[in-house]
């Protein structure tokens, strides 16, 4: 991430990982950035994770806002927790919308988990300096980094695109198996 801070310069950025796809009327990111202008600190999309499979997520640690239920105040996170010892159930997503201070934090940290440059690392840091903000978005997110999730994002996404969605829709009712 390093290779893009000559890049950025002073001015926000987004993070998108490839392995979160997400369908929004409002691209999500569009969403986080208006929570960015708003609020002016980092944004990071999360979603409500249920039971033990929040172990598959960092989660924020801190408080819901009380006068805007989908923007977490963050205190801090951990990396795939236990369930019994998750701060919460807000899961972080792959979208962040993230000021230029991170790279001089990730500049000043160590190499983590497997040997990399953990962005979470960063995220950390930058709690000591400014504000960041959990965000629920509005839309549906498929992880495109499980076999199953990739083929579900496919198959929703064809079917509702105008030029395929009826032509494979009566495809998959003529499938037998």
């Amino acid at each position: 991430m390093l290779c893009a801070k000559q890049l950025v310069g002073d001015e926000p950025f987004a993070v998108i990982l490839a392995d979160d796809v997400i369908d929004a009327k409002v691209p999500c990111l569009k969403q986080m950035m208006d929570v960015y202008d708003e609020r002016q600190g980092s944004v990071l999309a999360t979603m409500t994770i249920e039971g033990p499979g929040i172990s598959a997520y960092g989660v924020l640690a801190g408080a819901q806002d009380p006068s805007d239920e989908r923007i977490y105040e963050c205190t801090g996170m951990v990396e795939k927790p236990k369930f019994e010892v998750a701060p919460s159930k807000q899961a972080i997503i792959g979208r962040y919308v993230l000021t230029p201070r991170v790279f001089e934090l990730l500049e000043k940290t160590g190499f983590g988990a497997g040997g990399e440059l953990q962005l979470t690392d960063g995220i950390l840091g930058l709690l000591e300096h400014e504000k960041v903000y959990g965000f629920t978005f509005e839309g549906k997110r498929f992880d495109a980094g499980d076999k199953f999730g990739m083929l579900q994002a496919t198959v929703e996404f064809a079917l509702n695109r105008a030029d395929l969605g009826g032509k494979f829709r009566e495809y998959l009712k003529g499938l037998t198996l």
